[in-house]
C-alpha cells in the first residue's frame, strides 16, 4: 500500500501514527505548559479530533494536523497556563532542601536552581532545550516540530545555553 494510500480511518494506520507521534506531541506541549496531564489530555484530544476527520485527513498530513490541534488547544489555554505557571514557580522557590550529607545538598540545591533556571527561561527557549536535552531530538527535528527554521532553532539553543550558564554560575 502506498503512503498516500494509506487511510487514516483504518485502525492500524491510526495507531501507527499514534505510537510514532504521540509522544513527541505530548513532550512539546508538555515543554509548552509544564503540566504533563493536561499536556497528555492535549494530546489525546488531539488524537480524538484527528478520528473524528480520519476521511478529511490525507496519511502524509497527519502528523502536521495533530501538531496543529494540539498547539491550538494549548494556546487556547495559555491565560490559564501561566497563572498555574507563575504558582508553581512561586511554589517551587519557597522549597528549601535540607540533607544531612553536605554533597547530597549540594546536588540537590544545584538540580533545583538548574530546574529554576530552566522555567525561567523563556518558552521558545525553554522548548528548544528541553527538546534537544531531554528528548535527544536534532535541531533539524526540532525545527519540524516546532515550525521554525534550524537556523532559529540554533540561535534559541545558544540563547538558552548563555542564560542558564549565567543563572546557574556553571557550565551547562
Amino acid at each position: 500500500m502506498g503512503t498516500e494510500a494509506k487511510s487514516v480511518c483504518d485502525e492500524k494506520v491510526f495507531k501507527g501514527i499514534f505510537d510514532e507521534h504521540a509522544e513527541v506531541i505530548r513532550n512539546f506541549i508538555y515543554y509548552k505548559c509544564k503540566d504533563l496531564q493536561r499536556a497528555e489530555d492535549i494530546t489525546q484530544d488531539a488524537f480524538i479530533k484527528l478520528w473524528q476527520n480520519c476521511k478529511k485527513v490525507v496519511w502524509g498530513k497527519a502528523k502536521s494536523f495533530v501538531m496543529k490541534v494540539a498547539q491550538n488547544a494549548f494556546f487556547n489555554e495559555v491565560a490559564h497556563e501561566k497563572v498555574i505557571l507563575k504558582y508553581n514557580q512561586s511554589v517551587s522557590k519557597g522549597k528549601a532542601i535540607s540533607e544531612d550529607p553536605e554533597f547530597l545538598m549540594e546536588e540537590k540545591e544545584f538540580m533545583i536552581k538548574l530546574q529554576q533556571s530552566i522555567s525561567n527561561l523563556p518558552e521558545k527557549e525553554r522548548v528548544v532545550f528541553l527538546l534537544s536535552r531531554k528528548d535527544k531530538k536534532t535541531y533539524r527535528e526540532i525545527a519540524e516540530i516546532t515550525g521554525i527554521t534550524q537556523k532559529a532553532v540554533e540561535r534559541r539553543m545558544h540563547l538558552a545555553l548563555q542564560k542558564l550558564k549565567k543563572s546557574i554560575g556553571r557550565s551547562v
